[in-house]
């Protein structure tokens, strides 16, 4: 009886440490690995703001100046003149994220866009003042997501965009000088219009 017992403990134990969690991490992140519906590739790329050419804005703080591991859109006129603005979807994805996660960061926006090529990368837009897609939405270039913010009274408004090719990574300080899994947005937009 006492044998029984001790095999049938470690047939459960085994389950639960090794089968269970394929089930799990496979179902809590399909959305992000299916590949998308042709309709959703993202073979082109506009700006954020002032579609399609950032017309009205300026880039404040571009990729790699102090560290900065994206790019800081501000309206020409200065101020928090643009809190509130629009903000547009980069490119074709789905929303993988749209929470407000505080700090400095306030309401984020994270999407994922598939290339021609299958490869992936994803867009982050950081500090909106509100978020107008949900997770698993899908949008299309030039679709509005958010309004420019300002974290939370934290900064002036503006627009805190990066590209990533490591998808999901964890948010992160926004500086650092490892730049391992981000792109230039500035120049990934201009190479893919």
């Amino acid at each position: 009886m006492r044998k029984f017992n001790t095999q049938k403990w470690v047939i459960i134990t085994l389950i639960i440490l090794f089968i269970l969690p394929l089930f799990l991490s496979s179902s809590q992140s399909i959305h992000l690995n299916d590949e998308l519906t042709p309709k959703l590739v993202a073979d082109h790329f506009d700006y954020p703001v002032g579609p399609p050419d950032a017309e009205g804005y300026y880039n404040a703080q571009g990729f790699g100046k102090n560290n900065h591991l994206g790019d800081d859109w501000n309206a020409n006129s200065g101020g928090n003149t643009d809190l509130g603005d629009p903000i547009y979807s980069i490119g074709n994805g789905v929303v993988s994220f749209a929470q407000d996660i505080n700090g400095g960061w306030g309401n984020v926006i994270r999407i994922i866009h598939q290339l021609p090529n299958g490869d992936k990368v994803e867009s982050v837009y950081a500090h909106c003042d509100k978020i107008e897609v949900k997770e698993g939405q899908q949008v299309k270039k030039g679709d509005k997501i958010g309004t420019i913010g300002d974290a939370h009274g934290k900064y002036y408004a503006h627009l805190h965009l990066e590209i990533r090719n490591e998808i999901n990574k964890p948010i992160g300080a926004g500086y650092s000088t490892n730049t391992k899994g981000y792109l230039d947005p500035t120049n990934f937009i201009k190479n893919h219009r």
